[in-house]
């Protein structure tokens, strides 16, 4: 596992050190490839459930996951949470924001985390990428979103040598572009096709971000600034399911 892979993740996950993962278990919801579950596990995790509509993302996930025997991967979307008290963290990175219904989702990862337990997300933010929302996000929605996978990852390839140009001139200087100038090209067309894709992407001001965590009864919610242009949201669960 390339260590980009970890920074992503501990960028992603801020409120939680690698310590605090040791002997809990976890949720991952929308787990893709399984990276961000692989990272719980490597660092002690007791237990994990990493589920998935995509089939192929979930092919990958089982790959990446095979050595770690504690870690189960499932194909269930975000809406099919059926546990209910059993994990002590919930998280879903870089899925939330692409929901039609995201407040349903976010109520299944709260039913399904012990009383105590904490539910972590990491959205994108509208703060920083009002440029995004204005101009590529309605090409996005228009083009992209409707044309069959393989063809939007063979026209990713271009976008993504525009963008791989522009960081080696320097442009860009919020932390995630810095970030990003030490992936690889293969990393970073990745990340171009993942914003291609989608046919939701919602942009949320730190404000909404909260009070979607607050909406769920959680208490304690902690929203942090991640990159300069994304917020990860804790929140801490209080009491069982149904009372």
């Amino acid at each position: 596992m390339r260590p980009e892979y970890e920074e992503q993740f501990r960028r992603w996950s801020i409120p939680l050190s690698p310590e605090e993962w040791k002997g809990r278990s976890f949720l991952d919801v929308g787990c893709g490839m399984g990276r961000n579950s692989y990272w719980p596990a490597f660092y002690g995790a007791s237990e994990g459930l990493a589920i998935d509509v995509d089939s192929r993302s979930l092919a990958s996930a089982c790959r990446t996951l095979e050595s770690f025997a504690q870690v189960r991967v499932e194909e269930r979307s975000a809406y099919e949470i059926n546990e209910a008290d059993r994990f002590d963290i919930a998280f879903s990175i870089g899925v939330i924001h692409h929901l039609e219904y995201p407040e349903q989702a976010l109520a299944g990862m709260v039913k399904a985390v012990k009383p105590g337990g904490r539910v972590l997300i990491w959205v994108y933010g509208l703060e920083n990428n009002q440029w995004i929302v204005n101009l590529l996000d309605p090409i996005r929605k228009l083009l992209f979103s409707r044309l069959p996978i393989g063809l939007v990852h063979h026209l990713s390839v271009y976008p993504a040598a525009l963008l791989w140009t522009a960081l080696r001139l320097g442009i860009g200087r919020i932390a995630y572009f810095e970030l990003l100038r030490g992936f690889t090209f293969r990393h970073l067309r990745s990340i171009v096709f993942d914003q291609m894709l989608p046919k939701i992407a919602n942009y949320w001001p730190r404000a909404t971000v909260e009070k979607l965590m607050r909406d769920q009864g959680l208490v304690d919610v902690q929203v942090t600034w991640v990159n300069q242009m994304s917020w990860t949201a804790i929140g801490t669960k209080t009491s069982a399911s149904g009372k």
